[in-house]
């Protein structure tokens, strides 16, 4: 850090805890964006230079997302493609020349596309998207009702029923076929309805189809209502914004606005880009972006994030954010992020689907053939085995059983505002057992006050201050800002500094009215200080405040006292972290006494006196016991991140920070790190219960059915059933609020 009351440059001091070395380990969560072990982090689609984007409808599952990517992968020319399901959206780096050849491709998988940027189409009614389940439900009924007249008929009604149902599935299969993804769901379903029909199951048959299309609906319902988080975020934008011209206004859309537009948003309105408050001082609502439930006075000067609302007037803005930038961009950015970036069980269980389909389809082929031709078996019996065995042989339970409580967790999170990068972030996140916090704008405010200024015998207090703010005058460091900020509230004279000069791990220097000034912290002063200054500081230190010295041509000008307000949540943050079993340790560059007073007050361990790199060496050694989380908000803190387990931002942090970063709090709050923690063992927990379910209903499926005691229809409840249950357990996680 900058300020050198917050970075000195001495041995580091250790608190309740003895240092230990450690080789750097990598980050866990660093591992997990592709499908190879092997493949770690590599460039995401997205950012690859002309890069064709499209939205994607249709999808109900991850499983989905996969055949569309496979689809994409079978046109010429296709460098990489990535679907992102929550998002909706498909990023293909690929020429301009083979758009065409994509979006054929997309639509003959069965998926309809449309323009990155169009708006999206009208929802369509209940009755419309139930109406096939609603048709074969009638027709199954009439075909029942008909049966019992005349057996004949019933069973001529059953199989047109079961036609009527499988056309579409077979469609649909035969488009996926051609596409690359021969071991769809639809295939399966429409070989086993097919089978049936031939052996004289027709009843059975039409029962699967109505089943399996229950089944395809409430997965689309489930996949809503786990994109919900997104589309309310996305709906926080407008199409369209009012722009100033001089004195003319017009309607433009919000993707022709550029930085340096006037703007104008109504009372109620929402900001269509980030901006900067013109004129006079207005309320805003920013409570889905910050969860500050209320509204928020800025003056003018001060930025307003895309997507807050105008409380009380009409105001003007000067646009800040270029298209595809705003804040709310920025978290839809890192929420696309965030997918790609999938967790170890999740590539696993996707690489072991791949094989369990087409080893279950060999199993049915022999099923259907060894008893009749070995034994002399009846082949009916056996082909109708078979058949039930490629029902539960779709891996769609399976398959969806990580990402659906994965994406389930994610948005529940974002409900404790916090945004975490993905299922390997949750995955190492829930087995966090220690966090490390930075001090200065993560356990405080970041809004330090100057609580005394000190000057020698025969110098005014003001005329101490006035030299402080001329070498501290812009520095973005929170120490620095408070001394300024001290000095424009008192009314200081303000003095020309020139030469500023930053000392690394010593403090910082000016030419101030021809003399050398140097700000430092106690133990880097270059002279020798009395004994009644000395403890003076050590009493001040001890009551958690922050000295900084001011010499002058190494002569003792005086000091200032600077301390920064503890967030109102950290101590209960604290206290939460270790009710489940995680420790908490500060890790800060100020001084041992004033990180000492403070660690006190939350009731947590500490070490002080720290520069970057030493931070990077504690969390080396911390991070060799047990899995660690750093919480930070600075530059400074992200090779801390960058090393430890996870890294957490704290949401007002630096871009720098947010970019090292696993995952942050985007409302600040502290008190989300325990529910957060908390939400990815529940999420955890909820794979494991998943995988145990689509495994196994489908093992007991397999015996019940081999022994000939389960049918068709029964069948499907292996696949169908277990992916409802499946789905319906992964929604459990949604149900968890802030």
């Amino acid at each position: 850090m900058r300020t050198p009351s917050e970075k000195p440059r001495a041995t580091p001091q250790f608190a309740k805890m003895t240092p230990i070395s450690a080789p750097q380990k990598p980050a866990i969560s660093k591992a997990a964006c592709c499908e190879s072990d092997s493949c770690e982090n590599p460039q995401p689609v997205q950012e690859a230079a002309g890069a064709l984007r499209w939205q994607v409808a249709g999808m109900d599952c991850a499983a989905c997302a996969r055949k569309v990517e496979n689809a994409v992968r079978q046109v010429p020319e296709v460098r990489q493609v990535q679907v992102l399901f929550a998002t909706e959206k498909l990023v293909v780096d690929a020429p301009a020349s083979q758009r065409e050849a994509i979006e054929q491709a997309v639509r003959a998988a069965g998926y309809t596309l449309r323009e990155a940027n169009a708006a999206a189409p009208a929802t369509p009614s209940g009755l419309r998207e139930n109406l096939p389940i609603i048709a074969i439900a009638l027709f199954m009924a009439l075909s029942w009702a008909l049966e019992q007249v005349h057996p004949l008929a019933g069973r001529i009604a059953f199989t047109v029923t079961t036609l009527v149902g499988l056309f579409p599935v077979a469609r649909q299969a035969w488009r996926l076929i051609r596409s690359g993804n021969p071991f769809a769901i639809e295939t399966l379903m429409s070989v086993a309805a097919t089978g049936a029909l031939i052996i004289g199951a027709s009843e059975e048959a039409a029962m699967v189809l109505l089943l399996f299309l229950v089944g395809e609906r409430l997965e689309g319902w489930a996949a809503n209502r786990a994109r919900s988080g997104v589309s309310a975020l996305v709906a926080l934008r407008p199409e369209t914004a009012v722009r100033l011209r001089g004195e003319a206004r017009e309607t433009v859309a919000i993707s022709d606005l550029q930085p340096g537009d006037v703007i104008e948003v109504a009372a109620g309105g929402r900001l269509p880009a980030d901006g900067k408050l013109l004129a006079a001082a207005a309320s805003f609502d920013e409570s889905a972006l910050t969860g500050e439930s209320l509204p928020v006075e800025r003056q003018p000067g001060e930025k307003v994030p895309a997507g807050a609302t105008s409380v009380d007037r009409l105001v003007s803005l000067e646009v800040t954010s270029r298209p595809g930038d705003s804040a709310i961009d920025r978290i839809l950015h890192l929420i696309e992020e965030a997918e790609s970036k999938r967790a170890p069980i999740e590539r696993f269980i996707d690489r072991f689907s791949r094989i369990y389909t087409p080893v279950i389809m060999a199993a049915a082929l022999l099923t259907a053939l060894i008893p009749p031709l070995l034994f002399a078996a009846p082949w009916l019996p056996w082909i109708y085995k078979a058949l039930a065995l490629l029902l539960i042989g779709c891996p769609c339970a399976l398959v969806i059983s990580t990402p659906a409580a994965i994406i389930s967790g994610l948005a529940a999170a974002t409900r404790f505002g916090a945004l975490i990068k993905g299922g390997a972030a949750l995955e190492a996140l829930g087995r966090v057992e220690q966090i490390a916090f930075d001090k200065t704008g993560t356990l405080t405010a970041g809004t330090p006050q100057v609580t005394a200024i000190d000057p020698v015998d025969g110098l005014e207090a003001e005329a101490l201050l006035a030299y402080a703010a001329a070498v501290e005058r812009g520095s973005t460091h929170p120490l620095a800002q408070a001394v300024v900020r001290e000095a424009t509230t008192r009314g200081v004279a303000t003095l020309r500094a020139g030469a500023q000069r930053t000392l690394a791990g010593a403090g910082v220097e000016a030419q101030v009215e021809g003399r050398l000034l140097r700000i430092s912290a106690p133990d880097k002063v270059s002279i020798a200080l009395p004994e009644d200054w000395q403890a003076r500081i050590r009493a001040q230190e001890a009551q958690g405040q922050t000295v900084i010295v001011v010499t002058a041509s190494d002569r003792l000008l005086g000091t200032l006292a600077l301390r920064d307000t503890q967030r109102a949540d950290a101590r209960d943050a604290v206290e939460k972290l270790r009710a489940l079993g995680v420790g908490s340790v500060m890790l800060t560059g100020d001084n041992p006494r004033a990180a000492a007073a403070i660690a006190a007050e939350l009731g947590m361990e500490y070490r002080a006196g720290l520069l970057p790199a030493d931070k990077v060496t504690a969390v080396n050694a911390l991070n060799a016991r047990a899995p660690l989380a750093v919480v930070g908000d600075g530059i400074n803190d992200a090779p801390a991140m960058k090393a430890a387990t996870i890294g957490i931002a704290m949401g007002s942090g630096t871009d720098v920070a947010l970019e090292a970063a696993d995952a942050a709090l985007t409302h600040n709050r502290l008190a989300a790190l325990p529910e957060i923690i908390a939400l990815a063992r529940a999420t955890h927990r909820n794979i494991r219960q998943n995988i145990a379910i689509a495994l196994g209903l489908k093992a007991v499926f397999l015996v019940t059915t081999l022994l000939g005691l389960t049918g068709l229809w029964l069948a499907v409840l292996a696949d169908t059933g277990a992916t409802v249950l499946v789905t319906a357990n992964a929604l459990r996680l949604l149900r968890k609020r802030g």
